[in-house]
C-alpha cells in the first residue's frame, strides 16, 4: 500500500526547531517527528497501526486513489483585510 504524505515544518513555539509534521491526507491522519526523516518514518508507524487497527476490527482500509498537491499564491494585502 502506499499513501502520499505531507511534510511540513513546525511552527509551534512547544516544540523544538527541526520537527515536522507529515500528514496523510487520504486517511485525515497527522503525526510529527525530528527531521523530515523523522516526520516520514513517524508517519510510516502511525500508518501500520491505523491498519493493523482497522484490520482487527474488521473495519475496511482506505486506499488512495490519486493524490495531487498545489502551490496557490494570494497577494499580502488581502491578508491584512
Amino acid at each position: 500500500m502506499q499513501y502520499s504524505v505531507l511534510i511540513e515544518a513546525v511552527t509551534d513555539p512547544e516544540f523544538q526547531p527541526g520537527f515536522y509534521y507529515a500528514h496523510i491526507p487520504a486517511l485525515d491522519l497527522t503525526t510529527h517527528g525530528f527531521g523530515i526523516e523523522g516526520a516520514k518514518a513517524a508517519a510510516r508507524d502511525l500508518l501500520g497501526v491505523w491498519v493493523e487497527e482497522k484490520r482487527a476490527r474488521g473495519e475496511h482500509v482506505s486506499r488512495e486513489v490519486d493524490s495531487y498537491f498545489a502551490r496557490i499564491e494570494i497577494e499580502d494585502a488581502l491578508l491584512g483585510a
